[in-house]
């Protein structure tokens, strides 16, 4: 048994798992990153001066959704550019960029400071788009399910759990703290990608890049390619619509008594360790019965796990839903990682993982904004209806972008078998 250990751990490993290693902890930490100010931020923001409810509210999705505005024009810039440099390159780019941007949003003295330096976040974006491309094109085929649902965890299970570490570091040393340590941990990820991360690259002339038009023209199934797309955009609108709200509908809920800026960080991550539990397994399945079914499931146990939420009376109630939610987040965006990889050209992964990213950037953006202005108008508890109706709305349209697919492709390889026997 532990020679069986041994060799395990110690024996050679092919540069697509060592990628897999580094780059987990890469994007566990950069989601971390994009995720930590959840449980404090509308508190940080109240410190740098004097607001009404509804006001703290505003500028509370306009902080959340200004980083993601900008992601969500700038990804097919970075795209191409990894396409033609490399995908290593731009795992550079974001992880020193974001280092240093959090780490001087611990220096801002008012509401306009944080959100243009939140503004400038975004245009550090995309170490997670380009670990998943350089992961995905290295990645033998019959893996890819596994090995890119064991990455999303990295990022889903660090988006989970940055809350967490957030609320925590903030109770035990403040709201400026708590970015001053999260800079250095994104200073780590970049001297691990730099001297562990390796690329099989060959730099392609900006004159012999393919189109954007051809290579969509040429996909196998692009309205499936364009529906993963929105998917991904509702995806995250679903999971961020709750963001600008959820410390302060904590707070509701404990009558504003006890830690609240910690228990807000525990409630926000617990979806988090179901997550980092079930993506995996859930990611092996879907190898088998088909990552098209994983993701409608996923979106059903969705819309039954958000209604409830609107009626719970303590946080135990919304803590056990939350662990639910990440069992249905474990569904979700690996098998649209999945199905993309499946029926897109490897030489344009850095271009389709960042229009990818660009909608799930802009799912940012609508997700916090539905969040705020729905709970201006019907209070905290109607941001999960609306968003369970926005999950459902999700599940037809996975539902009609997915349909036949499977039938079809068994098809063609049973025509390829029978030309190949004959």
């Amino acid at each position: 048994m532990s020679e069986r250990i041994k060799q395990r751990l110690f024996s050679p490993k092919p540069t697509w798992q060592k990628n897999l290693i580094v780059l987990w902890f890469g994007t566990f930490m950069a989601g971390i990153g994009f995720s930590l100010v959840m449980p404090f931020m509308s508190f940080y923001i109240d410190t740098l001066g004097h607001y009404t409810s509804q006001e703290l509210n505003l500028w509370s999705g306009v902080t959340f959704s200004s980083t993601f505005l900008i992601t969500a024009i700038v990804s097919p810039l970075w795209g191409r550019l990894a396409d033609q440099k490399g995908r290593k390159l731009m795992l550079l780019r974001a992880s020193l960029g974001m280092a240093v941007v959090i780490g001087l949003m611990g220096l801002v003295t008012n509401v306009y400071q944080l959100i243009g330096l939140r503004l400038l976040q975004g245009v550090f974006s995309g170490y997670i788009s380009n670990a998943t491309a350089l992961v995905a094109t290295g990645t033998p085929k019959e893996k890819s399910g596994q090995v890119l649902g064991t990455l999303s965890t990295g990022s889903v299970t660090g988006s989970l759990l940055g809350p967490l570490v957030g609320g925590a570091t903030a109770s035990i040393f403040g709201y400026r703290y708590t970015f001053f340590i999260t800079s250095s941990i994104l200073f780590l990820v970049f001297l691990l990608s730099v001297f562990f991360v390796h690329e099989e690259f060959t730099p392609i002339e900006k004159k012999d890049m393919v189109p954007a038009k051809q290579i969509f023209q040429e996909l196998k199934y692009p309205h499936l390619i364009l529906g993963m797309f929105l998917t991904t955009m509702i995806i995250q609108a679903s999971n961020n619509s709750i963001s600008p709200i959820i410390s302060l509908y904590i707070r509701q809920l404990m009558h504003n008594h006890g830690n609240i800026t910690f228990v807000s960080g525990i409630i926000a991550s617990i979806p988090g360790i179901a997550t980092l539990i079930a993506a995996p397994r859930l990611g092996r399945l879907g190898d088998r019965i088909g990552s098209e079914k994983i993701l409608g499931i996923g979106l059903l146990f969705a819309i039954v796990v958000y209604l409830p939420m609107a009626i719970v009376q303590n946080v135990w109630q919304l803590a056990f839903l939350r662990f639910l939610v990440g069992i249905s987040d474990a569904c979700l965006l690996p098998a649209v990682q999945t199905l993309i990889t499946k029926y897109s050209p490897h030489q344009a992964a850095g271009r389709i993982f960042s229009y990818n990213q660009s909608f799930q950037a802009a799912g940012n953006v609508v997700g916090p904004m539905i969040g705020s202005s729905v709970s201006s108008i019907f209070g905290y508890r109607g941001v999960f209806l609306s968003t369970s109706l926005l999950v459902l709305v999700n599940y037809f349209s996975v539902h009609r972008n997915t349909k036949g697919i499977a039938k079809s492709e068994a098809f063609h390889q049973k025509k390829e078998e029978s030309i190949v026997h004959k």
